[in-house]
């Protein structure tokens, strides 16, 4: 059996719940019904806007749908529990407790890749463009999995900052397993036909699938890389985009999309990205177009400190003057030059060679200097380009011209070598300049960025308790204070649980406070597992946890308290060949008309607990109407 099996058996796996689960559960039966499922999708208002919006798409043909049953009938009951299923990953997960894995950038590049499987697939045609959507979502599931699973393990080998196929090779390295086999057990057991679920497993490295080339599984596998690259590059850094903007292109062309076809097909998903992380509350950075990404990450040589490494461009129709013009650029002022014998020409080879320094003759064929020039400016990397302007007439309307054409400078013909000599050094002195600039724009940028991260990080640390993982003391009463203000908002009901681990100085004297810790971790793992997805639990300090439940009257904590009770009570923690067992005490407060704060409510909960300690412990009190009421344990 393998580790994913087994933590999949143990129940540590990400897996749906609410909802989904119920409608994973319904679709499992040879005789479940569309109407059945329908029932039960329009107990969730957010899952019906998002099935909604999956069958309204621009992937999905026929007229707009307006109700739950519609949609349902269009996607078909396989694709409803799919997508339910991983929109349910996504509300469960948005954070976790391994330090080194960023929640919030794997979600936007799932939904990303996922967007980009269903436009792809309707290109390619190889699957139904829900079902590829889910594929894209839930690629990446298993380096959730491992994340979750193992949060300080995973953490380490994060730190690596490897990628790739030396990512995979290192978790099987480390932890005998790697993503992409967590990834295929849980969309198995998610329901998932195999048919999808082996091209998502090899799609990281499609040339070691082994399928036939042209075949289904061999286009799926392809479809899912080339969706992973857009993925990448909506991710990537400014810097980063020139070599995927290039990789995407050539991979573009191999399913038939030229240049033109594949921005707008990229430009698309991008636009539907955005609206998807609205409707999801993932966050999908606003990108540039794709054809403007493609102009900035145009081929540009290294940079270099010395005079050999200053790029001029030299346009001329004139072949023995451009010789001789050449020949003193090289040999005297040490430039590296390339030539052209008119602007459209020189167009071309600009975009090529990206030379820092221009030199044109006004008078040209096909294109003249100051078209030449304008074309120049009008892109832009073309607008940080020094301009020289050859021309034979010095008066003022031609100078006027020039400037306005967006000219640096200018020399009068025939060209004088010490006129030139001149003008080249003020030229290279803007673009030693201009260098300098970027220089510090780009380390700016880099101490930005490296702050950005060490800021996240500290707010993460300054809201989290190391020990359990839990938010901590000050999280805890923000989200208190969050729930009671939406509470009085809205009328809906709340409830808060104070919970206190019984005995627990006993532990700690007994057997240590190494062994207390664990006791901790173990029983907040239970108080976390207990809660709803909606509930915020947080450690308050020592062995003192709080619980907030929202939309929750008296009845339903209790419900909640006991389940949490017993599941508490029947853990069984074994350390170094000892078997723990332990217990809490809960106290219970709604929240009631006359309560004016939600520090009414907590020390309400607060009494209710002290009357289950007095009264035994191991069991729950109630605090309600100036009193608590204690039930047997």
């Amino acid at each position: 059996m393998t580790k994913a099996d087994q933590l999949r058996i143990a129940g540590q796996l990400p897996s749906p719940k609410g909802v989904a689960l119920a409608i994973m559960d319904i679709s499992r039966r040879e005789d479940a019904t569309l109407d059945e499922v329908v029932r039960v999708v329009q107990t969730d208002p957010a899952l019906s806007g998002r099935l909604l919006r999956m069958a309204n798409s621009a992937a999905m043909a026929g007229r707009a749908v307006v109700s739950v049953h519609e949609a349902v009938m269009r996607l078909g009951m396989n694709s409803v529990r799919q997508l339910a299923m991983g929109f349910s990953l996504i509300d469960q997960y948005p954070q976790g407790g391994c330090p080194s894995f960023d929640y919030t950038a794997f979600w936007s590049h799932s939904l990303l890749m996922a967007v980009s499987c269903r436009e792809l697939g309707g290109v390619v045609r190889v699957g139904p463009p829900d079902e590829l959507f889910v594929c894209g979502l839930l690629a990446r599931i298993g380096e959730l999995a491992l994340a979750t699973a193992y949060p300080v393990e995973y953490a380490a080998i994060l730190d690596t900052h490897a990628g790739g196929e030396a990512l995979l090779a290192l978790e099987r390295e480390r932890m005998a397993a790697d993503h992409a086999e967590f990834t295929g057990v849980i969309m198995i057991d998610c329901g998932m036909p195999k048919a999808l679920v082996e091209p998502v497993h090899f799609h990281e490295l499609p040339e070691k699938s082994g399928f036939v080339e042209g075949s289904r599984p061999y286009q799926l596998t392809h479809l899912f890389f080339l969706a992973r690259r857009m993925a990448d590059l909506g991710m990537a850094s400014e810097g980063e985009r020139h070599n995927r903007v290039s990789e995407l292109m050539r991979l573009g062309g191999k399913i038939g999309l030229d240049a033109d076809d594949f921005g707008e097909l990229f430009d698309r998903v991008v636009g539907h990205w955005r609206a998807w992380g609205e409707l999801l509350s993932i966050p999908a950075t606003p990108l540039p177009s794709f054809d403007s990404m493609v102009k900035v990450s145009a081929p540009r040589p290294e940079k270099e400190t010395s005079v050999v490494s200053r790029r001029v461009l030299l346009v001329d129709d004139e072949p023995s003057g451009r010789l001789m013009t050449e020949l003193a650029l090289r040999d005297k002022l040490g430039c590296a030059v390339f030539t052209a014998a008119n602007g459209q020409e020189a167009l071309a080879l600009a975009l090529q060679v990206m030379p820092q320094i221009v030199i044109s003759d006004w008078l040209m064929p096909v294109m003249d200097g100051p078209e030449l020039c304008r074309a120049l400016r009008a892109t832009e990397w073309g607008q940080s380009m020094y301009v020289i302007m050859l021309t034979g007439v010095e008066t003022e309307d031609k100078i006027v011209e020039a400037f306005e054409a967006g000219v640096d400078d200018f020399i009068t013909k025939p060209i004088n070598i010490r006129a030139l000599d001149a003008r080249m050094r003020a030229a290279l002195h803007y673009v030693q300049l201009l260098e300098a600039w970027e220089q510090d724009r780009a380390q700016l940028k880099q101490l930005a960025a490296e702050l950005a991260i060490s800021n996240r990080r500290l707010e993460h640390a300054a809201m989290t308790d190391l020990l359990t993982g839990l938010p901590n003391r000050r999280a805890g009463l923000q989200a208190l204070e969050k729930a009671w203000s939406g509470a009085r908002r809205t009328g809906q009901p709340m409830a808060a649980l104070v919970i206190d681990v019984d005995h627990f100085k006993s532990v700690n004297d007994r057997h240590g406070h190494a062994v207390g810790d664990l006791v901790l971790q173990e029983v907040a793992k239970a108080i976390q597992a207990a809660a709803r997805k909606d509930d915020s639990v947080s450690r308050m300090g020592g062995e003192e946890f709080l619980l907030v439940c929202h939309d929750a009257d008296a009845k339903t904590a209790l419900l909640a308290a006991e389940r949490l009770r017993k599941m508490v009570k029947g853990l069984k923690i074994e350390v170094a060949g000892l078997e723990i067992q332990t217990t809490v005490s809960i106290g219970v407060a709604a929240r009631e008309a006359g309560m004016e704060e939600a520090d009414e409510m907590v020390r309400g909960a607060d009494k209710a607990l002290y009357a289950a300690k007095n009264a035994g412990r191991d069991r729950i009190c109630l605090f309600a109407r100036g009193k608590t009421h204690c039930a047997q344990g």
